[in-house]
C-alpha cells in the first residue's frame, strides 16, 4: 500500500515509516526538511517536502493512507495546531477513499474511576504551562467522533511514550492500561506495529483504540 506519513521525521512517525518498509509498503515521509528526512530516513526515502498546512487533496488521496503524526513540542504554546492540522485534513479527505489514521495522546482515556486521564492532569500544580497538547489532542477525538464521511481511526499510547523494545503489544479500547508492574507504557516501536498490522487487517472504524508494551517474559 502507498502509505503518506505527516510528521514522517520524528520519532514515532520515523518508526512507522521503517516498520511499513519492512512489511514492503511503499511509505512517504512529509516532511518541511528535506536535509532532515534523508538523515533520519535515509538517503533513499521516499519524501514529500511540503508544510503539513499546505498540503492539497491532491497530495493526500494519491496515498491509501494517511498516518498523522504531527507533533509539537510539549508547552510550545501552538498546540493548537494538531486540531487545526486535523480539521484541514478531514476537510480534504471527505468522501474519498483515502484512509485517515490519526496518532492522539493518551489524555482522552479513562483511568479505573471512570475519570479521564486529562481530569487527573487538570488537578495537577502548574499545569497551564504543558497542558495544551493533552487537551487539543483529547478535541481532537471528540472532532473525530462527529466525522461521518472519512474512513478514519485513531489510536492512543500510554501514559509513557517513546524509546522502548520493539516487541509486541497488548490491545485496549479506551482505557489507561498497566502491565503486572503496574507501568503503563507504550514504545514508539510497538506504537508502529500496532498502526502497520490495523492497516493490514482493519479492525477499527470509526474508532479509538490503543496499545500498551508486551511485558518482557
Amino acid at each position: 500500500m502507498k502509505i503518506g506519513i505527516i510528521g514522517g521525521s520524528g520519532k514515532t512517525g520515523s518508526a512507522v515509516y521503517q516498520e511499513a518498509q519492512k512489511r514492503g509498503h511503499e511509505p512517504t515521509a512529509f516532511v518541511r526538511s528535506e536535509e532532515k528526512g534523508h538523515a533520519v530516513l535515509g538517503a533513499d526515502a521516499r519524501l514529500l517536502v511540503k508544510d503539513a498546512f499546505e498540503l492539497t487533496k491532491a497530495d493526500l488521496t494519491q496515498f491509501d493512507v494517511i498516518i498523522d503524526a504531527f507533533a509539537v513540542p510539549m508547552g510550545s504554546g501552538t498546540s493548537y495546531l494538531h486540531l487545526d492540522l486535523l480539521t484541514q485534513l478531514v476537510h480534504e479527505l471527505r468522501q474519498t477513499e483515502t484512509r485517515l489514521f490519526v496518532i492522539i495522546g493518551a489524555a482522552s482515556l479513562k483511568l479505573e474511576d471512570g475519570r479521564r486521564l486529562l481530569d487527573q492532569l487538570l488537578a495537577m500544580p502548574d499545569h497551564e504551562k504543558w497542558i495544551g497538547t493533552p487537551l487539543n489532542q483529547t478535541y481532537e477525538l471528540e472532532f473525530l467522533q462527529m466525522v461521518d464521511n472519512v474512513d478514519w481511526v485513531a489510536v492512543s499510547p500510554q501514559r509513557n511514550f517513546g524509546p522502548g523494545p520493539t516487541n509486541g503489544y497488548v490491545m485496549g479500547t479506551d482505557k489507561i492500561m498497566v502491565d503486572s508492574n503496574g507501568k503503563s507504557e507504550l514504545s514508539n516501536g510497538n506504537m508502529a506495529l500496532a498502526i502497520l498490522d490495523e492497516i493490514e487487517t482493519p479492525k477499527h472504524r470509526h474508532q479509538r483504540f490503543t496499545v500498551r508494551n508486551q511485558e518482557v517474559k
